[in-house]
């Protein structure tokens, strides 16, 4: 695996210190096109904690203005030059520029500086290749970080000599040698891929038995940081990693959750989302990202005591339209309003007083418990909308098939007689095709049942979702 410079240095904390960083954010908002809506002060913030995230000692940060791009380093010259004398009088390892950086700009950027520089980009494969844990997670990483290196191998070899003369279409050995490294590079991210389109597969088997159960996904999206393991952990009792510190979910976890209703789902911890999250993430994640994309029920978490809130609910929905699901973005997706206890008195209540109308949105505290049952109850609502009301004359000897119904539905109503038993039901749809389905007289109803070879059965009345 291609790494950068500075990743074996930060892995070995136990016998170095950490590196000395000096993180940029250049201020584009005065350029023309820039488009930026995010305050600068708070892009540095989340600069830095990308950087603390990989145990960088960041001894300094700074906001740099610039009105017209330079297409050689980005930065102005007078900045360039200035930030160099603080790079050499604070004995700096590696600088960061909070912006995606060309290969010509960072290698500029690093012969005037005498240092590392890496861009948002590389920083934040370098926190993934550092948090990822699965075999998966691991290979994911690691196809992203060949193709962002695919493209900058020419900054690897600038200590060889580029001899001149010979024939004109042969260069000297650095030149050899990066099409050596390129070569070698496509043949690993081609073997890459054959693994993760494996890995795929499998995740597709996994897939589909839950199908055949089938219980319906609940996936939590959200912002890195936002507090989706936290939401995970109390609403179901696990123990994944949950730390105030950016990107500390890399591997997808999923857990069985009971509803108000008494439905169980599976509720799914998933990577957080950033703004400019690289594409070449966004590409080899799909595959994990893949259980976003099916999910029954997409619940946003969101980080309302951020002033960037809205901005990154933004940024979390363009990724999401990125992977295909739009239509539920567009729909509306659950919000889960989250660090309500981050807020003081007049913020929550002005927090409870926008969302008193909106069903959607819900203000709780992963951290206290406080609202959760509020967002159960508005993701129970969720799926019943989708669901189909049955009307049922059952034998009252049925007790099984009354067992069953109870289990996987919703009974609104019920009388019994000496005989029989009506019930009005709501299931999901594949639980009344299963309803509707007799094998044979005395079949049963499994958990499991398939849908083919439906038979209605007799007494059953069918309504519209309810």
């Amino acid at each position: 695996m291609v790494t950068s410079g500075f990743e074996d240095g930060v892995k070995d904390q136990g016998r170095a210190p950490p590196t000395r960083a000096l993180v940029v954010h250049p201020d584009l908002r005065g350029a023309a096109g820039a488009g930026r809506t995010r305050d600068p002060a708070t892009r540095l913030d989340e600069a830095v904690g990308l950087a603390r995230a990989i145990h960088l000692d960041v001894v300094a940060a700074e906001i740099v203005p610039v009105s017209k791009p330079r297409p050689g380093t980005l930065l102005g010259g007078g900045a360039v030059e200035r930030l160099g004398t603080l790079i050499a009088d604070d004995e700096v390892g590696v600088a960061i520029v909070d912006n995606h950086l060309s290969p010509v700009q960072q290698r500029n950027l690093e012969r005037a500086w005498s240092c590392k520089v890496i861009d948002r980009t590389g920083l934040i494969l370098e926190i993934f290749g550092e948090r990822a844990r699965t075999r998966e997670g691991q290979l994911q990483v690691e196809l992203a970080h060949l193709s962002y290196q695919r493209s900058r191998l020419v900054r690897s070899w600038t200590h060889l000599e580029r001899q001149r003369g010979g024939l004109g279409f042969i260069g000297g050995p650095g030149e050899t040698q990066i099409e050596i490294d390129r070569r070698l590079i496509g043949e690993r991210i081609a073997h890459l891929r054959k693994q993760l389109d494996a890995v795929t597969r499998t995740r597709e088997l996994h897939r589909a038995a839950r199908r055949r159960v089938p219980y319906p996904i609940v996936a939590l999206v959200g912002y890195t940081n936002a507090g989706k393991s936290t939401l995970f952990n109390q609403a179901t009792a696990a123990d994944v990693l949950s730390q105030d510190m950016l990107f500390a979910t890399l591997d997808p976890t999923m857990r069985g959750l009971t509803l108000p209703s008494g439905r169980t789902v599976i509720l799914s911890d998933t990577v957080g989302f950033v703004s400019d999250l690289p594409h070449e993430l966004v590409a080899a994640f799909r595959a994990t990202l893949e259980e976003v994309m099916e999910a029954d029920v997409i619940v946003h978490v969101r980080d309302v005591s951020s002033p960037d809130a809205e901005a990154q609910k933004q940024d979390v929905e363009q990724v999401l339209r990125e992977l295909g699901v739009g239509e539920k973005v567009d729909a509306g997706l659950i919000e889960a309003l989250n660090k309500t206890d981050r807020l003081d008195a007049e913020a929550r209540a002005r927090v409870a007083a926008a969302v008193r109308d909106r069903t959607r949105q819900v203000p709780l505290s992963a951290v206290t418990g406080d609202g959760l049952d509020d967002l159960l109850r508005a993701i129970d609502r969720t799926l019943s909308a989708g669901r189909v009301a049955l009307d049922l004359d059952l034998d009252a000897a049925d007790g099984a098939t009354l067992a069953w119904i109870y289990r996987r539905g919703e009974v609104l109503d019920r009388h019994d007689a000496d005989a029989t038993v009506h019930v009005r039901v709501r299931l999901d749809p594949p639980d009344a095709e299963r309803l509707h389905r007799r094998l044979k007289p005395g079949g049963e109803l499994s958990e499991d049942d398939t849908l083919t070879g439906a038979a209605p059965v007799a007494g059953a009345t069918a309504h519209g979702p309810s």
